[in-house]
């Protein structure tokens, strides 16, 4: 008899009992399973395989199965595919992505601590300085680590697994947003690009512990770029 993955993971929840030495939840054998879920025991090991390259199952040789909670990767995976077969669309994911940093930063800003208002504000500065120095690579990393900053004060894994999903599947997105945004306003000597200065807005409204105020200076964030870059 077949039983679905969903269900599967719910039974190996049950029957996992927390190793003594480690703390990590150990399965039955494939004897016990076998017997316990009534499959047999090619359809266990499919399973098992399946639940395994998604991150759920991790097979230690000679010491056995134990269930574990996946990394981004999990997520990010579905994103691709779903994005490559054409089921979620590139403004979709955009529009998520809005969505989730308007709520983080507001979030972020009644999390935040003094460190963690330097380390953002150092990133901006950092951003603002590589592109000014035509360091595109730089900033951009800059960029991406400014909001995992944000995400990271906020510290919530369901918007950690999120993020992370939506940030690597438009990450050729941003690299060309921000390719676009150099094209489009070329820096003179001594000057900014304002697709970078407009962070500051964002770290000031943390640093003030101004809640509403991160939230609208997130959508002005956005509002710029897409000014900018005509997406939309």
């Amino acid at each position: 008899m077949g039983i679905d993955v969903s269900h599967l993971a719910r039974s190996l929840a049950e029957q996992a009992t927390p190793e003594a030495e480690t703390g990590r939840l150990r399965l039955p054998t494939e004897r016990e399973l076998v017997s316990s879920l009534e499959i047999s025991r090619g359809t266990l090991r499919e399973q098992l395989s399946m639940l395994a390259m998604l991150g759920f199952v991790d097979r230690t040789q000679g010491r056995g199965s134990y269930l574990s909670v996946p990394d981004a990767g999990f997520i990010q995976l579905h994103f691709d595919l779903s994005s490559q077969l054409g089921h979620l669309s590139g403004a979709q994911f955009g529009s998520a992505r809005e969505m989730l940093e308007i709520s983080v930063a507001e979030t972020a800003a009644r999390r935040a601590t003094a460190d963690d208002v330097d380390r953002l504000r150092a990133l901006v500065d950092d951003m603002v300085r590589a592109s000014g120095e035509g360091d595109d690579d730089r900033a951009l990393e800059a960029d991406l680590a400014f909001h995992r900053g944000l995400v990271a004060i906020v510290d919530n894994p369901i918007f950690s697994l999120l993020h992370d999903g939506l940030s690597h599947v438009l990450r050729s997105e941003v690299v060309q947003r921000r390719r676009e945004a150099a094209e489009r306003q070329p820096l003179e000597p001594g000057t900014t690009r304002v697709t970078d200065t407009v962070h500051y807005g964002i770290v000031e409204a943390v640093g003030e512990r101004d809640g509403d105020g991160a939230r609208i200076a997130m959508r002005r964030h956005f509002e710029v770029w897409s000014s900018l870059t005509g997406s939309p």
